[in-house]
């Protein structure tokens, strides 16, 4: 195996063990709000997927880019249609007096 295919498997494993290990230390009561930040994150993604789209020469990469802009998309989508719904649980109607 390549030494640099090596070094982003190891990168990638550590990014699991320690996400894993800071959500598992998030109370449940906060899971919604970091969940719909973290997913409006995503947004880095589809920079990326813009950057990447210039160089790919080949099917399958584009395949993948396809998929990582739309899997992208539906957690930007997603973060902000949760969030805009945690939101209106706090919005109090005016009662008519």
């Amino acid at each position: 195996m390549n030494a640099d295919l090596i070094d982003a498997i190891t990168v990638f494993v550590l990014a699991i063990a320690v996400g894993a290990e800071v959500i598992s230390k998030v109370p449940a009561t906060l899971h919604t709000p970091l969940m719909s930040g973290a997913n409006a994150i995503h947004g880095v993604v589809l920079v990326g997927v813009v950057l990447v789209a210039g160089r790919v020469d080949s099917i399958l990469g584009l395949v993948l880019m396809g998929a990582a802009a739309m899997l992208a998309s539906i957690n930007v989508v997603g973060g902000y249609i949760v969030t805009d719904r945690m939101l209106g649980m706090f919005h109090h109607e005016k009662s008519a007096s």
